[in-house]
């Protein structure tokens, strides 16, 4: 009995411990992890890699980030206005404003939310099959809500008492057009530079960066801060009345946009890219987006034998 324990124990020290199967870099987040293990969320984040967040951080990144984003463009609106009488002047810095504040949410919430900040780009990633119906719900409710805080917390910062505000009427045709070109640009731009693994926050920024001056609509793209800027009465707002022309400029930019980046970028047929407006992804299962592959830091001591999937 001594000897067979001593042979039994000699084959163990031989073969070494178990072995672990490593992580499938190409297996759904679902079969990674405990149950438990947050949902990863689409957006832009580098490489358009997927946020491994947990859900009320995803959240809370939305609500924050657009309150951040209405705040800087209302608050530097104001500064601007108060600084200098040339509304060239103010709009200069309301743009750069815009641009750097951008920039910096887009870096810091990327990796937590997707940094979307934004319905429309919420929606793409919904119609998409990147992003599930019970998580587009209550980002579209932080991203208005985080907007609509964001205008007190500029009123606050100024000390600009809130009521009744009548905003500026940008009811033209040619601003109605310029939100559907606008939103078709933001649109290309982030899966755009998402395919080419590019710096999504500063193009994003420099995007929204010209769109201040080359649409006659300053580029909103973004029904969130569209009702965000009509709680103000000040450089950057925006009346209810114009809500119409808007709401339909961006909604209709959605609808073009979408399928342009699904055949350009994602080089679908056109058909299948018209498809994924019309609902034709609604067939398919939700696909949540990747997470980076895990990496495993080789220390010396690691062996691999003849299934690249074994660690022992």
């Amino acid at each position: 009995g001594v000897l067979k324990a001593k042979e039994i124990s000699s084959v163990v020290r031989v073969q070494g411990p178990p072995k672990r199967s490593a992580p499938d870099p190409g297996a759904s987040p679902e079969t990674c992890g405990p149950a438990s293990s947050p949902r990863p969320a689409a957006g832009l984040s580098t490489g358009g890699a997927g946020a491994m967040a947990s859900f009320g951080r995803q959240c809370a990144a939305e609500f924050l980030g657009t309150l951040y984003l209405v705040a800087t463009i209302i608050g530097s609106g104001m500064m601007g206005d108060n600084l200098s009488p040339d509304d060239g002047v103010a709009l200069l810095g309301n743009t750069l404003a815009t641009w750097g504040i951008l920039f910096v949410l887009i870096t810091i919430l990327g990796p937590v939310s997707g940094a979307h900040f934004n319905p429309v780009v919420s929606m793409s990633f919904f119609l998409k099959r990147e992003l599930a119906v019970e998580s587009l719900l209550p980002y579209l409710v932080c991203q208005f809500g985080g907007g609509i805080v964001g205008a007190y917390v500029a009123h606050a910062m100024f000390m600009k008492r809130n009521g009744e505000f009548d905003g500026k009427d940008r009811d033209t045709d040619g601003e109605f057009f310029s939100e559907i070109v606008a939103t078709i640009g933001l649109l290309a731009t982030i899966f755009g530079s998402i395919r080419a693994k590019a710096d999504v926050p500063m193009a994003v920024g420099l995007f929204i960066t010209a769109g201040y001056w080359f649409t006659s609509s300053t580029s909103f793209a973004n029904p969130a801060v569209t009702v965000a800027r009509s709680f103000t009465d000040t450089f950057a707002s925006i009346s209810p009345k114009s809500f119409r022309a808007y709401f339909c400029g961006e909604v209709l930019g959605l609808v073009a946009g979408l399928p342009l980046c699904e055949w350009l970028f994602s080089e679908k047929p056109p058909l299948d890219a018209i498809l994924v407006v019309l609902g034709g992804n609604f067939f398919r299962d939700y696909t949540p987006a990747k997470p980076d592959p895990p990496s495993f830091v080789d220390d010396g001591k690691t062996e691999l034998n003849d299934h690249p999937n074994d660690a022992v």
